[in-house]
């Protein structure tokens, strides 16, 4: 099997498992800060072991650490807004509305980096608007308050997972020399302290109720923050970027699908229709300009 194959096939593996974060979440029984919190301990727990037994692991300097506090927080915040997203309006929406980083991230390039702006970029915006408000089916004002705010809280998710992006990328070039997998696995388990102190302010419980939570978080760790990336971070390097930014769209996709099969969330035909226009207009709008104009990411939560 060529190498290109192998890449093909380790970024569908990749985005497809974290595709089940979201369903994860629902099934693990327990408030979102917490499961968040589980997520970022036993994911970068797992990773961190991993890296031992491979003998990949590297001591980062106190300046790695300092910065690696920048993506910790960012995703702290992703995470607690997206969690709290997943619980008003579904996994399927939230991630969906989660991966409108991708326009964050091309706008903190023109803000902050020079870059400037690719006419592909408006016309994927206003095919993804309009996607979402055939998604949002009657119209914003049918949807209940609940539905409302877990809208808001995807979109709020997209800039905290825009923000994490920026701050790895930075957290990684500070590490000397560059190590992407310690830097996540620092970073991730900052993450978890910060959403603990979080948990402990909202006073909720740390309990896992049963085997079927634990398992459930358990899996969130290993599929979510350890395997996942591992699978997506080797097959970066050796893609096009039309291939990745193509693949990773199988994320939201398939979360949505799980929606429908495991939650029976209803869903009508013009909704189909919504998912795909968002899907081709953040795909549109994530593609990396010609050599010279500057780059966007296209990772996923």
């Amino acid at each position: 099997m060529s190498t290109d194959r192998r890449a093909l096939l380790a970024m569908a593996a990749g985005a497809s498992l974290i595709s089940l974060t979201g369903v994860l979440v629902r099934l693990a029984d327990v408030p979102p800060t917490v499961a968040g919190m589980y997520r970022m301990l036993f994911g970068g727990a797992m990773l961190g072991v991993v890296l031992v037994l491979l003998g990949r692991w590297r001591a980062l300097s106190a300046r790695a650490w300092v910065f690696c506090l920048w993506p910790a927080a960012a995703f702290a915040a992703d995470l607690w807004l997206w969690h709290r997203s997943i619980h008003a309006v579904g996994p399927g929406l939230a991630t969906l509305l989660a991966n409108t980083q991708v326009f964050f991230m091309v706008a903190a390039g023109v803000l902050f980096f020079g870059e400037r702006l690719h006419p592909r970029f408006f016309a994927g915006v206003m095919l993804a608007f309009a996607g979402l408000v055939l998604i949002l089916g009657d119209g914003w004002s049918a949807l209940s308050a609940q539905s409302r705010g877990g809208v808001w809280l995807g979109l709020a998710t997209g800039i905290a997972y825009a923000a994490y992006n920026l701050g790895l990328k930075r957290a990684q070039r500070e590490a000397d020399p560059p190590a992407a997998e310690p830097v996540l696995v620092v970073s991730t388990l900052q993450c978890a302290v910060m959403l603990a102190l979080a948990a402990a302010a909202e006073g909720v419980s740390f309990a896992i109720p049963d085997l079927r939570s634990l398992a459930a978080l358990l899996a969130l760790g290993l599929i979510g923050q350890c395997l996942g990336w591992v699978l997506i971070g080797r097959a970066l390097p050796r893609l096009r970027v039309a291939s990745v930014g193509l693949l990773l769209l199988l994320q939201p996709l398939l979360a949505f699908l799980f929606d429908v099969l495991v939650f029976g969330r209803p869903t009508a035909g013009h909704e189909w229709l919504g998912v795909a226009m968002t899907l081709v207009g953040i795909f549109l709008a994530g593609l990396r300009r010609p050599a010279g104009q500057g780059a966007t990411s296209t990772e996923q939560t």
